[in-house]
């Protein structure tokens, strides 16, 4: 994959890592086509990207809209030529028990994490396949490789997009069309994800949204935007299958690999020490 005066579309390019990767590909030379439901940060990104001599455009998408980011592949086409790579990073967070968690939140966000990335995916193929060349950048987490107690929403949309993506690499393969696929799975990254997610009120965890553990995110999150994005475009360079992006990706990927008894149980202890770390000392004054 050529970044150089290719097209690429981002989803979520609002912030976090769509913002990243869409300063880093302006620098590398490639016209962009932007969108977010965030406009002022979608703004933001847009005035960070001009003035490299490439073409930037952008739009307010909601990417569970299929319709909505079927027009908005048409319309890229229609502006820039033709697209030659999308990266559907649109996604949201959501704490809750999986007894907890409402019908509504949860259809919120498989409709952004899982359903953006079919939608975005489906809409943008054809015009890549047109193009005679092309990549498909799918962002799922570690969340996609382990799944942890109050997740049970995020893991599921993020497990889904690793297997869509999966499946899609191999049509690919046998295809022979010139368009490949990479999964990305991001661990701890810099982003205001934690605090624009949703929580059960009951629930205490790490990137549940609130304004405390959204804080406790951002110490723990080991790799910033720009080192993730550096790492992304490296992956799709190199038309890797599948991409871990931080350290902690890693270990999620060793822990993945463990029996699932072994590796659930450690998981178990782990939060329960951390549970009782947590609570007041008691005083035997």
């Amino acid at each position: 994959m050529e970044f150089r005066d290719s097209v690429v579309a981002i989803t979520g390019a609002g912030s976090g890592i769509g913002r990243a990767l869409a300063i880093e590909l302006a620098q590398r030379g490639a016209h962009l086509a932007l969108s977010d439901v965030d406009e002022v940060g979608l703004t933001e990104t847009v005035a960070r990207c001009e003035g490299r001599s490439v073409k930037v455009t952008s739009d307010r998408v909601d990417v569970a809209d299929r319709d909505a980011v079927f027009g908005w592949a048409d319309a890229v086409v229609e502006a820039h030529g033709a697209v030659h790579m999308i990266v559907n990073n649109a996604g949201v967070a959501l704490s809750a028990t999986a007894e907890a968690a409402t019908p509504e939140d949860f259809e919120w966000l498989m409709g952004i994490n899982f359903w953006g990335v079919v939608h975005g995916t489906q809409a943008f193929l054809p015009h890549l396949k047109a193009a005679g060349r092309g990549h498909v950048v799918n962002i799922s987490s570690v969340f996609g490789l382990v799944s942890i107690p109050t997740q049970s929403a995020y893991n599921a949309a993020k497990f889904g997009v690793r297997g869509y993506t999966d499946a899609l690499r191999i049509e690919l393969d046998l295809q022979d069309c010139g368009v490949s696929s990479t999964t990305i799975h991001p661990g701890g990254i810099k982003t205001n994800i934690a605090r624009s997610g949703r929580t059960d009120a009951s629930v205490a965890t790490i990137g549940a949204g609130t304004d405390d553990d959204g804080e406790e995110f951002e110490k723990l999150a080991r790799t910033t935007p720009e080192k993730a994005a550096a790492k992304i475009l490296r992956s799709v360079e190199k038309n890797r299958r599948r991409a871990l992006i931080g350290p902690d990706a890693v270990v999620f990927d060793l822990v993945s690999r463990l029996p699932l008894v072994v590796s659930q149980r450690i998981l178990a202890a782990a939060i329960r020490r951390e549970g009782q770390e947590a609570k007041p000392g008691i005083s035997h004054d």
